[in-house]
């Protein structure tokens, strides 16, 4: 369970904010002082807490001798199996479709969940099914057949700003609603996980265990975001929280509740790894925002489209892009087929683009997804002097990158078996799961088990 942290505002500071739809109380008897009470009591019935059991299965410590059937067997030692273990634990969740009963929360919140109970503000308990969840987003879509559900609507997050007050509502430490009050602290966090799309608002405010899930709310009382961790080296809170933003939640959902997963799109860019001021110097730019493209996969979208290595992409529809980090998080919720205007500078000129995004399958210039799903996204070619099976270009995030698959490296052998064709690289992995592969990169020899 992760977990998601709020800090206290001042009643002074709160007393400035004169945008909220929801007016605070000039006084209480006599005195004036200012309260979030109209905001929470507003948001709060959307907020729902979600009881989880399930089994994991643990692997237990590997030791070689009780690996060995012959001492297992002499000894009369224990199955070294891996062995079941039921579990339960709890997390937050927000009501975003009352007529449909959709709820969001994370998707670390009810993995491994065979049963999912939902326990609403009137406490009312309902059984709840999981219509979809996307682990790289740690979103997920819950369902549940209740009436007189209460929804939060959700806001537009590309409009919050740093210094916002916000409010988290949720269930810490299994207890009922618990609010916390603070403000943004920062945009457009990630830890830079390829296996994740990020675009984080931290927030100072307190996030505890069973917090997950729960609603990072705005003075509208709308949802601007989704909590889901916090920074810390101890596991308590030291003011750094995150939330998912509720565009990419909007984003997920349409998806999720369409076809039980993301199906996401590629441009089909590999995207330099640094983009320094030196390097935007170097290329006659005046600042280094946007993403720079290092290699145009063979027959992707962006090929078709114009796009050439060197070309540094600045907006999205219109949307500014200042990173490789936005590029990705943009293009990975755009729907497949969808036809994009793509923004960017060549040579210091600046351009626009249309492309269609296509799915990961398409990105393979020559069929390397057929050869093994492991090689989807990377264009292959026999190497000079029949050396091996050159990589000529990986696309970001798919799952040749994944597999830690580089442009240029040349893949050397299957197992024990040589290989120096793409046919003999074929016949290698045939109704092969998983394999040990070799490579040659740069001067370096390296053997790793993919698939």
């Amino acid at each position: 369970m992760r977990q998601q942290a709020f800090g206290l505002v001042t009643a002074a500071l709160i007393f400035l904010s004169t945008t909220a739809a929801a007016q605070l109380p000039e006084s209480v008897g006599s005195t004036p002082v200012p309260s979030l009470a109209p905001i929470v009591k507003k948001a709060s019935p959307a907020v729902v807490n979600i009881a989880t059991r399930g089994t994991v299965r643990e692997q237990r410590p590997r030791n070689p001798l009780l690996e060995d059937p012959f001492f297992r067997r002499f000894f009369d030692a224990p199955d070294m199996a891996p062995r079941e273990r039921r579990f339960q634990s709890a997390g937050s969740g927000v009501i975003v479709d009352a007529k449909n009963g959709y709820i969001i929360t994370n998707a670390h919140v009810i993995e491994n969940a065979d049963e999912i109970t939902v326990t609403l503000l009137d406490d009312r308990q309902i059984k709840a099914e999981i219509v979809g969840r996307d682990k790289p987003s740690d979103v997920a879509v819950l369902k549940v057949q209740a009436k007189n559900l209460v929804e939060m609507p959700l806001a537009d997050s590309s409009a919050a700003e740093v210094g916002d007050f916000v409010l988290a509502i949720g269930n810490p430490f299994a207890l009922n609603h618990t609010v916390t009050s603070g403000i943004i602290s920062a945009l457009g966090r990630s830890d830079n996980n390829p296996e994740s799309y990020q675009d984080f608002i931290q927030t100072d405010a307190p996030i505890n265990p069973g917090n997950s899930g729960g609603a990072l709310v705005d003075l509208r009382g709308q949802l601007v975001g989704i909590n889901t961790a916090i920074f810390s080296g101890s596991g308590g809170n030291i003011g750094i929280g995150f939330a998912i933003p509720s565009n990419m939640v909007k984003a997920v959902m349409s998806q999720l509740v369409q076809y039980g997963e993301v199906k996401r799109g590629m441009l089909g860019v590999q995207l330099a790894n640094q983009f320094t001021p030196e390097i935007a110097e170097s290329l006659g730019l005046g600042n280094a925002r946007g993403a720079l493209v290092s290699q145009v996969v063979e027959g992707g979208a962006a090929e078709k489209a114009g796009i050439k290595a060197g070309d540094v992409i600045t907006s999205v529809n219109g949307r500014g892009v200042a990173s490789s980090t936005e590029l990705r998080n943009a293009i990975g919720l755009l729907c497949i087929g969808e036809r994009i205007e793509i923004g960017l500078l060549r040579e210091g000129k600046p351009r626009r683009l249309t492309a269609i995004i296509s799915d990961r399958g398409s990105a393979d210039g020559n069929g390397a997804a057929e050869i093994h799903p492991v090689f989807q996204g990377a264009s292959l070619a026999t190497a000079d002097n029949n050396v091996g099976v050159l990589i000529q270009s990986v696309a970001e995030g798919s799952p040749a990158a994944r597999s830690g698959l580089r442009p240029n490296d040349i893949i050397l052998a299957v197992g024990r078996v040589r290989v120096t064709t793409i046919e003999q690289l074929r016949n290698a992995v045939k109704d092969v799961n998983a394999f040990a592969i070799t490579i040659r990169r740069g001067n370096s020899t390296l053997v790793f088990p993919v698939g």
